[in-house]
């Protein structure tokens, strides 16, 4: 027989970074959630209701808002927070346009705009200025103005695709 603490935990597996990882969550538990639990705090906690993109995280390559997102849907799944990305020696293209352009300022929403952005370089790796518009316009930031943001993702893009990345 099974407890209720059983019944309603689950132990989830799931590929963040490149590592596999196990976790026992509650049923209710948003991916956000478990990932700070886990330690990546990385994962900003924002508007917790998917206004603000402060939470996104790459699931099999596409960005969702972690906070919406219930921790059991992405078993199995790869997830990439920005650090997957890159870090402080190896950045990823975004990370240095990000920090050349000065669109970094508080830093609070920069993770869930660059995974947006490469979500959205990801599928159209030539955008035009609308494009990057429409493609951050899930994510909210209250310091920067967006100009440089837009800037460093259109250099982002030139630069991957000079690089052949597509992603």
């Amino acid at each position: 027989m099974t407890s209720e603490t059983d019944m309603t935990h689950k132990t989830l597996a799931l590929e963040v970074n490149g590592r596999v990882v196990e976790t026992r969550v509650p049923a209710h538990r948003t991916l956000l959630d478990a990932l700070r639990d886990l330690g990546y705090v990385e994962v900003k906690r924002g508007c917790e209701k998917g206004d603000c993109g402060a939470c996104a995280v790459l699931v099999d390559g596409v960005a969702l808002d972690s906070c919406l997102t219930l921790a059991w849907t992405v078993e199995g799944c790869s997830v990439t927070t920005v650090t997957g990305l890159g870090n402080r020696t190896e950045m990823h293209p975004l990370q240095e346009a990000f920090v050349e352009h000065g669109a970094i300022q508080c830093g609070y929403c920069t993770p869930g705009l660059i995974i947006a952005a490469h979500s959205m370089l990801s599928e159209n790796p030539s955008p035009s200025e609308a494009d990057i518009r429409n493609g951050l316009s899930g994510n909210l930031c209250r310091c920067t103005g967006y100009t440089k943001v837009f800037d460093a993702v259109a250099k982002a893009a030139g630069a991957m695709r000079e690089a052949g990345e597509t992603s």
